[in-house]
């Protein structure tokens, strides 16, 4: 089991490099599209090119899909503690909610697939596109989070739960600074309390 922790964390550790990058090609994508398309409109000179709103458009949905996948890793989706942190009610939660996002994954997998083939009997309208290159986003969105899930909830039944949210989540500022009063007696930020002194 730890070697195919090992195995998965290093997959996965490739896996992110390259969609940051992808995920950067992409938005330099998207903006150069916006920016032409805006130019386009203003200076007659330069010829209307209908693809790039198409373009700008599957881009965008690339970048979401994608995006929420490395979100998935890191736990950056929005998230509703109910419960106080280090009860049994949170750690319960905890993983539910991780199994939840496997079961999305496998979702996205299993009827993706469908949605990507029927893309083949579809193109876009300007630029002739075959749809099957935008609606597979959805079943390789569904394979990055099933082995993204894999990974954390591989972790947490080896190492706890705790352990593998410190290892793989994003840093809260909030826990943060909370944590660094406790240890230090130092005073909170001001910008991390409410006009009553509260924390958020």
């Amino acid at each position: 089991m730890r070697r195919l922790l090992q195995g998965l964390t290093h997959l996965n550790r490739g896996l992110e490099r390259c969609l940051h990058w992808l995920l950067l090609a992409l938005l330099f994508g998207f903006i150069a599209l916006i920016v032409y398309q805006i130019v386009s409109r203003n200076l007659p000179l330069m010829p209307r090119l209908y693809w790039t709103e198409e373009f700008s458009r599957f881009a965008f949905q690339w970048m979401i899909m994608l995006g929420t996948a490395i979100g998935v890793l890191h736990a950056d989706h929005f998230v509703l503690e109910a419960f106080p942190r280090g009860s049994r009610a949170s750690l319960v939660t905890r993983w539910i909610r991780d199994l939840a996002c496997l079961a999305v994954g496998l979702l996205f997998v299993v009827h993706g697939k469908d949605f990507a083939l029927s893309g083949l009997r579809r193109e876009a309208t300007a630029s002739g596109l075959s749809m099957i290159y935008v609606y597979s986003a959805f079943s390789v969105s569904g394979l990055l989070i099933i082995l993204f899930s894999a990974q954390r909830l591989l972790h947490a039944l080896l190492d706890g739960m705790s352990r593998m949210e410190a290892d793989l989540d994003t840093p809260d500022a909030v826990e943060e600074a909370l944590d660094a009063h406790g240890e230090h007696g130092s005073e909170l930020d001001p910008s991390l309390t409410s006009s009553d002194g509260r924390t958020p």
